[in-house]
Parts: C-alpha cells; structure tokens; sequence
C-alpha cells in the first residue's frame, strides 16, 4: 500500500544519452498510476542540446524536475552515472528537500587514475566526432541488447559533445562528501561488474541513512543489463519512502 498523494520519482540519465535511456524503466513502471514520473534532458542532452552543460545548470534542470507543481506527496530523486553525480550535487544543496535518492552507477570517487582514464576517452570521444561514435554506440548496443529494449533508448540520440566538460565538473566538484548533511534515506546501487560501483560503502557511509545494494550480472548499464530487477529496486526504494517505512529516522 503507498501514501495516497501521488509519489514523484525523477528520473535523470547518463552522459551521452538523453532522457530516453530510462525507456526500459519508464514501460515497466507505465501501470503504476500513484507514480509521478518525470524524466528531464540534462542540458546538452535532448531536448536541452543547444544548452552549454554545467554541472549548475544540470542541477537547475533537476531542481525544474523536483519542484514542478504540484507537489502533493513524496519526491524521489534517481541518477544514473553523470545522472548520479547531478543527483547528489543537488542533494548536497537542498539537503532536506527530497524524501529519497538512489544513486545508480555513480559511486565511485571521481579521482585518480580511474579519473584520468575517462578524460582520456573523453578526448578520444572528440577526436573521433559524433558520426563515427554514433556508429560505434549503435554496434555496441545493438550487439549487446535486444531490439526492443535497446531501440527506444538510442531513438532519444546520442549527445557526445557535453562529455568532456560534464565529467570535468564532476572531478573537481563530486564525491561522498556530498552526502554528508543528506537527511533522507540514500541507495547506492549499481550492477556488480561496475567499476563506477568501487567507492560504494564510502557513499553509503557518508549519508545518516545510506545502503549498499550490488545488482547481480550487470555492470555500470544495470538498467539494461537487467531493466526488470533494476525496476523493481527503484519501486522498493519509492515504495519504502511513500509508507513511511524508510523515513530517514
């Protein structure tokens, strides 16, 4: 049973993707009306690519997301990767205005040579253009996933030009830190095979109320390496939050 104003659940994606990469998530959760769900572009993503991205401006689109009226009951707040790394940003600076966050993917201290190495695919990701990564990314999903699964998620395009300046922002801004005065429950979850999962307990240590749940088979993209168990943690998660029975307490 869920509280009996509705719940909402924003959902914000990854780099290079755009909102359609909760596709997988958004159908499986199509039936369940007391859902608020809303899935914003990043900016440079989507809808917003002829917005410049900073990590500012992405937490002004979360906050467009979370704070759209009305608001009649919980709000739920869940990133994936850079999506993650937005979430916590905003939660950092609103501390206590979100009734839960899951952090998908997007746990692991962005310094490094872990760091150093996606700036080097970041500028390889440049230097070979958008065309030829298109085809890349579509070879690879393609081989990866199904149709029916995968098809939907790249119809949202893929945006490739925020991606350096994105994840620069989250090297010199981002870590467990952010959670520190979060006063809501947080889930750090992500597939057991992501390397963006290696700083897991750090995160979930630094929040007042932070689990650890490690999704079996799946690597950083859980969400579609296994779209129905990721679905169903998320409707736990949201679940627990709008009964009350994770209050943060």
């Amino acid at each position: 049973m869920t509280s009996a104003a509705p719940t909402r659940l924003v959902l914000v994606h990854g780099s290079r993707l755009s909102a359609s990469q909760w596709a997988p998530q958004t159908s499986r959760l199509a039936g369940e009306d007391w859902l608020d769900l809303v899935v914003p572009d990043l900016p440079g993503h989507g809808d917003r690519a002829d917005e410049p991205f900073t990590l500012d401006r992405a937490v002004g689109a979360v906050a467009a997301a979370v704070e759209a009226e009305p608001v009649a009951g919980a709000v739920v707040l869940a990133g994936h990767s850079l999506g993650g790394y937005v979430a916590a940003t905003y939660a950092a600076a609103y501390p206590r205005r979100l009734d839960g966050l899951v952090l998908l993917g997007a746990a692991a201290v962005p310094r490094g040579a872990g760091a150093a190495a996606y700036r080097a695919v970041a500028v390889a990701t440049e230097r070979a253009g958008p065309d030829r990564m298109t085809r890349v990314n579509d070879r690879v999903l393609g081989r990866l996933y199904p149709p029916d699964l995968v098809e939907p998620v790249v119809a949202g395009g893929y945006w490739f030009g925020p991606t350096r300046a994105a994840w620069r922002e989250v090297m010199a801004r981002c870590g467990p830190h952010q959670l520190r005065e979060v006063t809501c429950p947080v889930l750090v979850a992500g597939g057991r095979y992501d390397q963006l999962m290696r700083h897991a307990n750090r995160y979930a240590r630094a929040a007042p109320h932070g689990r650890v749940v490690r999704i079996p088979g799946a690597g950083h993209f859980a969400g579609f390496d296994r779209p129905d168990e990721v679905t169903a943690l998320l409707l736990e998660f949201v679940r627990g939050v709008a009964n009350g029975t994770l209050d943060g307490s």
